[in-house]
Protein backbone atom coordinates (compact mmCIF):
# COMPACT_ATOMS: atom_id res chain seq x y z
CA UNK A 1 0.00 0.00 0.00
CA UNK A 2 0.98 3.47 -0.90
CA UNK A 3 2.49 6.16 1.53
CA UNK A 4 1.29 9.05 0.72
CA UNK A 5 2.78 12.42 1.74
CA UNK A 6 1.37 16.15 1.22
CA UNK A 7 4.00 19.13 0.78
CA UNK A 8 1.49 21.91 1.98
CA UNK A 9 3.47 25.38 2.09
CA UNK A 10 3.66 28.14 0.16
CA UNK A 11 1.07 31.17 0.39
CA UNK A 12 -0.32 31.15 -2.86
CA UNK A 13 0.51 35.50 -3.43
CA UNK A 14 -1.64 34.86 -7.05
CA UNK A 15 -4.36 34.24 -4.95
CA UNK A 16 -4.14 37.67 -2.20
CA UNK A 17 -5.51 38.97 -0.79
CA UNK A 18 -7.68 35.29 -0.11
CA UNK A 19 -4.86 33.84 0.50
CA UNK A 20 -2.26 34.55 3.21
CA UNK A 21 1.09 33.75 4.44
CA UNK A 22 -1.15 32.98 7.71
CA UNK A 23 -3.91 31.20 6.10
CA UNK A 24 -2.50 29.80 2.30
CA UNK A 25 -4.42 29.07 -0.09
CA UNK A 26 -4.16 25.11 0.58
CA UNK A 27 -6.36 25.97 3.58
CA UNK A 28 -9.59 27.58 1.86
CA UNK A 29 -12.39 25.77 -0.05
CA UNK A 30 -11.63 26.70 -3.67
CA UNK A 31 -13.01 23.22 -4.67
CA UNK A 32 -16.41 24.01 -5.45
CA UNK A 33 -17.69 22.44 -1.89
CA UNK A 34 -16.83 22.95 1.48
CA UNK A 35 -13.90 20.69 1.33
CA UNK A 36 -10.60 22.76 1.46
CA UNK A 37 -7.92 21.83 -0.94
CA UNK A 38 -6.14 20.04 1.60
CA UNK A 39 -9.02 18.14 2.53
CA UNK A 40 -9.49 17.00 -1.09
CA UNK A 41 -6.37 15.75 -1.41
CA UNK A 42 -6.73 13.18 1.64
CA UNK A 43 -10.00 12.28 0.55
CA UNK A 44 -8.71 11.86 -2.78
CA UNK A 45 -5.97 9.35 -1.67
CA UNK A 46 -8.55 7.68 0.39
CA UNK A 47 -8.71 5.25 -2.24
CA UNK A 48 -4.97 4.39 -2.37
CA UNK A 49 -4.09 4.76 1.33
CA UNK A 50 -4.95 5.01 4.89
CA UNK A 51 -4.82 7.98 7.47
CA UNK A 52 -1.96 6.13 8.97
CA UNK A 53 0.00 6.28 5.94
CA UNK A 54 -0.57 9.65 5.10
CA UNK A 55 1.66 12.01 5.85
CA UNK A 56 1.16 16.24 5.44
CA UNK A 57 4.69 18.20 5.86
CA UNK A 58 3.95 22.11 6.75
CA UNK A 59 5.10 25.06 8.48
CA UNK A 60 5.00 25.80 11.98
CA UNK A 61 2.24 28.74 11.17
CA UNK A 62 0.12 26.21 9.40
CA UNK A 63 0.34 22.93 11.82
CA UNK A 64 -2.59 24.03 13.99
CA UNK A 65 -5.02 24.83 10.76
CA UNK A 66 -3.65 21.75 9.28
CA UNK A 67 -4.31 19.57 12.89
CA UNK A 68 -8.04 21.30 12.68
CA UNK A 69 -9.04 20.15 9.08
CA UNK A 70 -7.32 16.57 9.07
CA UNK A 71 -8.76 15.51 12.36
CA UNK A 72 -8.73 11.78 11.13
CA UNK A 73 -4.95 11.84 10.90
CA UNK A 74 -2.65 10.54 13.86
CA UNK A 75 -0.99 13.55 15.28
CA UNK A 76 2.90 12.27 14.81
CA UNK A 77 2.10 12.37 10.83
CA UNK A 78 2.25 15.87 10.59
CA UNK A 79 5.67 16.75 10.13
CA UNK A 80 6.61 20.65 10.51
CA UNK A 81 9.26 22.44 9.19
CA UNK A 82 10.46 25.07 11.32
CA UNK A 83 11.32 27.13 8.07
CA UNK A 84 10.28 27.27 4.28
CA UNK A 85 13.41 24.81 2.58
CA UNK A 86 11.70 24.20 -0.78
CA UNK A 87 10.03 20.95 -2.06
CA UNK A 88 13.20 19.27 -1.49
CA UNK A 89 13.77 19.41 1.85
CA UNK A 90 9.89 18.68 2.84
CA UNK A 91 10.03 15.80 0.67
CA UNK A 92 12.98 14.19 1.51
CA UNK A 93 12.01 14.64 5.12
CA UNK A 94 9.22 12.50 4.91
CA UNK A 95 10.71 9.96 2.88
CA UNK A 96 13.59 9.35 5.59
CA UNK A 97 10.77 9.13 8.11
CA UNK A 98 8.87 6.61 6.48
CA UNK A 99 12.22 4.82 5.24
CA UNK A 100 12.92 3.96 9.42
CA UNK A 101 9.03 2.78 9.34
CA UNK A 102 9.28 0.36 6.25
CA UNK A 103 12.14 0.23 4.23
CA UNK A 104 10.33 -1.23 1.22
CA UNK A 105 7.74 1.54 1.33
CA UNK A 106 6.49 2.77 -1.72
CA UNK A 107 5.49 6.45 -1.41
CA UNK A 108 3.89 9.17 -3.64
CA UNK A 109 4.28 12.92 -3.03
CA UNK A 110 1.00 15.17 -4.04
CA UNK A 111 0.29 19.12 -3.70
CA UNK A 112 -1.98 20.22 -1.07
CA UNK A 113 -3.27 23.05 -3.28
CA UNK A 114 -4.15 20.97 -6.60
CA UNK A 115 -8.02 20.43 -7.94
CA UNK A 116 -8.34 17.20 -9.53
CA UNK A 117 -11.44 16.89 -11.26
CA UNK A 118 -12.02 12.57 -12.05
CA UNK A 119 -10.92 11.12 -9.18
CA UNK A 120 -10.82 7.69 -10.12
CA UNK A 121 -9.04 8.22 -13.31
CA UNK A 122 -6.06 10.11 -11.24
CA UNK A 123 -6.20 7.25 -8.68
CA UNK A 124 -5.83 4.73 -11.72
CA UNK A 125 -2.84 6.76 -13.19
CA UNK A 126 -0.87 6.56 -9.66
CA UNK A 127 -1.32 2.98 -9.57
CA UNK A 128 0.21 2.77 -13.22
CA UNK A 129 2.80 5.12 -11.50
CA UNK A 130 3.52 2.68 -8.35
CA UNK A 131 3.90 -0.41 -10.73
CA UNK A 132 6.79 1.46 -12.20
CA UNK A 133 7.96 2.56 -8.93
CA UNK A 134 8.19 -1.23 -7.57
CA UNK A 135 10.50 -1.80 -10.80
CA UNK A 136 13.15 1.17 -9.30
CA UNK A 137 11.97 3.59 -11.22
CA UNK A 138 11.11 7.21 -10.27
CA UNK A 139 7.92 7.83 -11.42
CA UNK A 140 6.19 11.07 -12.25
CA UNK A 141 2.54 11.61 -13.47
CA UNK A 142 2.52 13.61 -16.43
CA UNK A 143 0.48 15.78 -17.54
CA UNK A 144 -1.76 15.43 -21.38
CA UNK A 145 -1.35 19.07 -22.40
CA UNK A 146 -4.89 20.58 -23.31
CA UNK A 147 -2.90 24.40 -24.72
CA UNK A 148 -0.01 25.61 -25.08
CA UNK A 149 0.59 26.80 -21.83
CA UNK A 150 4.00 28.48 -20.29
CA UNK A 151 3.06 28.25 -17.18
CA UNK A 152 4.01 25.00 -16.66
CA UNK A 153 7.46 22.89 -16.94
CA UNK A 154 7.17 20.18 -19.31
CA UNK A 155 8.84 16.72 -19.62
CA UNK A 156 10.11 14.94 -22.78
CA UNK A 157 8.74 11.57 -23.47
CA UNK A 158 11.50 8.81 -24.46
CA UNK A 159 10.77 5.34 -25.41
CA UNK A 160 7.79 3.49 -24.18
CA UNK A 161 8.90 0.80 -21.33
CA UNK A 162 6.81 -2.49 -22.57
CA UNK A 163 3.23 -2.55 -23.51
CA UNK A 164 1.74 -0.25 -20.72
CA UNK A 165 1.40 3.58 -20.87
CA UNK A 166 4.50 3.79 -18.53
CA UNK A 167 7.52 5.72 -21.05
CA UNK A 168 10.92 7.50 -19.96
CA UNK A 169 11.61 10.85 -19.45
CA UNK A 170 14.51 12.08 -21.29
CA UNK A 171 14.38 15.39 -19.98
CA UNK A 172 12.79 18.00 -17.62
CA UNK A 173 11.81 21.63 -19.47
CA UNK A 174 11.36 24.39 -18.18
CA UNK A 175 8.20 26.77 -18.97
CA UNK A 176 8.71 27.94 -22.08
CA UNK A 177 8.12 30.71 -24.46
CA UNK A 178 4.47 31.04 -26.22
CA UNK A 179 6.26 29.39 -29.36
CA UNK A 180 7.90 27.02 -27.66
CA UNK A 181 5.06 25.56 -26.04
CA UNK A 182 2.90 25.74 -29.06
CA UNK A 183 6.03 23.14 -30.49
CA UNK A 184 6.23 21.23 -27.27
CA UNK A 185 1.87 20.37 -27.75
CA UNK A 186 2.42 19.44 -31.33
CA UNK A 187 5.20 17.29 -30.87
CA UNK A 188 3.37 15.02 -29.00
CA UNK A 189 6.14 13.83 -26.97
CA UNK A 190 5.58 16.56 -24.01
CA UNK A 191 3.54 16.63 -20.71
CA UNK A 192 3.07 18.93 -17.78
CA UNK A 193 4.97 18.50 -14.97
CA UNK A 194 2.40 18.57 -12.10
CA UNK A 195 5.75 17.74 -9.65
CA UNK A 196 3.19 14.67 -8.91
CA UNK A 197 5.79 11.80 -8.06
CA UNK A 198 5.75 8.15 -6.71
CA UNK A 199 9.37 6.10 -5.68
CA UNK A 200 10.23 3.40 -4.03
CA UNK A 201 11.63 5.42 -0.47
CA UNK A 202 14.95 3.27 -0.85
CA UNK A 203 15.49 4.42 -4.27
CA UNK A 204 14.93 8.12 -4.04
CA UNK A 205 16.95 8.49 -1.16
CA UNK A 206 19.92 6.61 -2.71
CA UNK A 207 19.42 8.70 -5.91
CA UNK A 208 19.74 12.37 -3.25
CA UNK A 209 22.38 10.87 -1.66
CA UNK A 210 24.27 10.36 -5.19
CA UNK A 211 23.22 13.75 -6.21
CA UNK A 212 22.56 16.28 -3.17
CA UNK A 213 24.94 14.02 -0.40
CA UNK A 214 24.31 17.01 2.47
CA UNK A 215 21.05 17.30 2.27
CA UNK A 216 20.69 13.31 2.26
CA UNK A 217 22.87 13.62 5.09
CA UNK A 218 21.16 16.26 7.38
CA UNK A 219 17.40 14.48 6.94
CA UNK A 220 18.68 11.22 7.65
CA UNK A 221 20.13 12.67 10.82
CA UNK A 222 16.87 14.52 11.69
CA UNK A 223 14.90 11.59 10.80
CA UNK A 224 17.05 9.11 13.21
CA UNK A 225 16.11 11.83 16.06
CA UNK A 226 12.02 12.08 15.00
CA UNK A 227 10.17 10.96 18.18
CA UNK A 228 12.53 11.21 20.41
CA UNK A 229 13.64 13.57 23.08
CA UNK A 230 16.08 15.15 20.66
CA UNK A 231 14.12 15.87 17.57
CA UNK A 232 13.24 19.68 18.21
CA UNK A 233 17.05 20.09 18.66
CA UNK A 234 18.42 17.99 16.05
CA UNK A 235 15.48 19.20 13.86
CA UNK A 236 16.55 23.01 14.84
CA UNK A 237 20.45 22.42 14.48
CA UNK A 238 20.21 20.93 11.08
CA UNK A 239 17.16 22.02 9.00
CA UNK A 240 18.47 26.02 8.65
CA UNK A 241 21.48 23.87 6.80
CA UNK A 242 19.51 22.26 4.39
CA UNK A 243 19.89 23.41 0.47
CA UNK A 244 17.20 25.67 -0.33
CA UNK A 245 16.22 23.48 -3.80
CA UNK A 246 13.19 22.17 -5.30
CA UNK A 247 12.90 18.24 -6.01
CA UNK A 248 12.46 18.64 -9.56
CA UNK A 249 16.26 20.78 -9.83
CA UNK A 250 17.73 18.29 -6.74
CA UNK A 251 16.89 15.46 -7.98
CA UNK A 252 14.77 14.81 -10.85
CA UNK A 253 16.13 16.55 -13.35
CA UNK A 254 19.59 14.17 -12.77
CA UNK A 255 17.78 10.85 -12.54
CA UNK A 256 16.16 11.64 -15.82
CA UNK A 257 19.55 12.17 -17.46
CA UNK A 258 20.69 9.52 -15.75
CA UNK A 259 17.73 7.05 -17.63
CA UNK A 260 16.16 6.30 -14.27
CA UNK A 261 12.74 8.47 -14.67
CA UNK A 262 9.37 7.29 -15.98
CA UNK A 263 6.27 9.14 -16.15
CA UNK A 264 2.36 7.71 -17.09
CA UNK A 265 0.76 10.43 -18.90
CA UNK A 266 -2.58 11.83 -17.40
CA UNK A 267 -6.00 13.26 -18.50
CA UNK A 268 -7.87 13.56 -14.81
CA UNK A 269 -9.07 17.41 -14.82
CA UNK A 270 -5.94 18.29 -13.41
CA UNK A 271 -5.47 22.20 -12.20
CA UNK A 272 -3.12 23.51 -10.24
CA UNK A 273 -5.37 26.62 -9.08
CA UNK A 274 -2.52 28.94 -9.96
CA UNK A 275 -4.85 31.88 -10.20
CA UNK A 276 -8.37 33.64 -9.87
CA UNK A 277 -8.85 33.59 -13.77
CA UNK A 278 -7.96 30.01 -13.37
CA UNK A 279 -10.17 29.37 -10.61
CA UNK A 280 -13.10 30.93 -12.87
CA UNK A 281 -12.32 28.69 -15.40
CA UNK A 282 -13.05 25.64 -13.31
CA UNK A 283 -15.38 26.46 -10.88
CA UNK A 284 -19.22 26.33 -11.79
CA UNK A 285 -20.35 29.36 -13.89
CA UNK A 286 -23.94 31.04 -14.29
CA UNK A 287 -25.24 31.61 -17.69
CA UNK A 288 -23.48 34.73 -18.10
CA UNK A 289 -20.07 33.28 -17.07
CA UNK A 290 -20.05 34.56 -13.49
CA UNK A 291 -18.49 32.35 -10.93
CA UNK A 292 -19.10 33.66 -7.33
CA UNK A 293 -16.38 31.35 -4.55
CA UNK A 294 -19.28 29.71 -2.65
CA UNK A 295 -22.15 29.47 -5.10
CA UNK A 296 -24.69 32.15 -5.68
CA UNK A 297 -24.89 34.44 -2.41
CA UNK A 298 -27.13 36.75 -1.17
CA UNK A 299 -24.64 39.46 -0.48
CA UNK A 300 -23.08 39.36 -4.39
CA UNK A 301 -25.13 41.68 -6.71
CA UNK A 302 -23.88 41.01 -10.92
CA UNK A 303 -26.25 43.46 -13.35
CA UNK A 304 -25.53 43.31 -17.19
CA UNK A 305 -22.38 41.80 -16.42
CA UNK A 306 -20.13 38.88 -17.63
CA UNK A 307 -17.10 36.51 -17.25
CA UNK A 308 -16.61 38.21 -13.74
CA UNK A 309 -14.54 36.14 -10.83
CA UNK A 310 -16.32 37.36 -7.76
CA UNK A 311 -14.72 36.17 -4.56
CA UNK A 312 -16.85 37.41 -1.88
CA UNK A 313 -15.00 37.03 1.83
CA UNK A 314 -15.84 40.32 3.82
CA UNK A 315 -19.48 40.38 4.79
CA UNK A 316 -20.34 43.27 3.15
CA UNK A 317 -22.73 43.13 -0.60
CA UNK A 318 -20.86 42.81 -3.03
CA UNK A 319 -22.41 44.80 -6.40
CA UNK A 320 -21.15 45.50 -10.13
CA UNK A 321 -22.72 47.00 -12.95
CA UNK A 322 -22.21 46.45 -16.84
CA UNK A 323 -18.93 45.29 -16.41
CA UNK A 324 -17.12 41.97 -17.63
CA UNK A 325 -14.40 39.61 -17.29
CA UNK A 326 -12.74 41.00 -14.11
CA UNK A 327 -11.85 40.03 -11.06
CA UNK A 328 -13.37 40.87 -7.78
CA UNK A 329 -12.11 40.07 -4.41
CA UNK A 330 -13.65 41.27 -1.11
CA UNK A 331 -12.08 40.84 2.18
CA UNK A 332 -12.25 42.84 5.22
CA UNK A 333 -8.94 44.78 5.18
CA UNK A 334 -8.13 44.69 1.03
CA UNK A 335 -10.33 44.36 -2.19
CA UNK A 336 -8.64 43.72 -5.29
CA UNK A 337 -10.18 44.43 -8.66
CA UNK A 338 -8.41 43.18 -11.75
CA UNK A 339 -9.42 42.40 -15.32
CA UNK A 340 -8.97 38.49 -15.50
CA UNK A 341 -6.02 38.26 -18.14
CA UNK A 342 -3.80 40.36 -15.39
CA UNK A 343 -4.47 37.76 -12.63
CA UNK A 344 -0.73 36.78 -12.84
CA UNK A 345 0.28 39.96 -11.76
CA UNK A 346 -1.44 39.61 -8.45
CA UNK A 347 1.90 38.66 -7.29
CA UNK A 348 3.17 41.86 -8.08
CA UNK A 349 1.32 43.84 -5.80
CA UNK A 350 2.25 41.51 -3.02
CA UNK A 351 6.10 42.19 -3.73
CA UNK A 352 5.22 45.39 -3.46
CA UNK A 353 3.44 45.33 -0.04
CA UNK A 354 6.44 43.58 1.18
CA UNK A 355 9.11 45.73 0.03
CA UNK A 356 6.85 49.09 1.55
CA UNK A 357 6.42 46.86 4.95
CA UNK A 358 3.00 46.34 5.07
CA UNK A 359 3.54 42.53 5.79
CA UNK A 360 0.42 43.08 7.43
CA UNK A 361 -1.91 42.75 4.67
CA UNK A 362 0.30 39.60 2.80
Amino acid sequence: MLYAVIPAGGSGTRLWPLSRAGHPKFLHPLTGSSASLLQATVERLASLTTAERTLVVTGAAHVTAVARQLTGLPEENILVEPSPRDSCAAIALAAAVIALRDPDAVMGSFAADHLIGDPQRWAEVVREAMRGAEKGLLMTVGITPTRPETGYGYLECGKLLGDGALRMVAEFKEKPAADVAEAYVRSGRHLWNASMFVWRVDVFLAELARQQPALHSGVTAIAAAWGTPEQDDVLGAVWPTLPKISVDYAVMEGAATAGRVATVPGDFGWNDVGDFHTLGDVLPADSARNVVLGGAKPGVLLRDSTGLVVVPHSGRLVAAIGVHDLIVVDTPDAVLVCPRDRAQDVKAVVDELKERGEEGYV
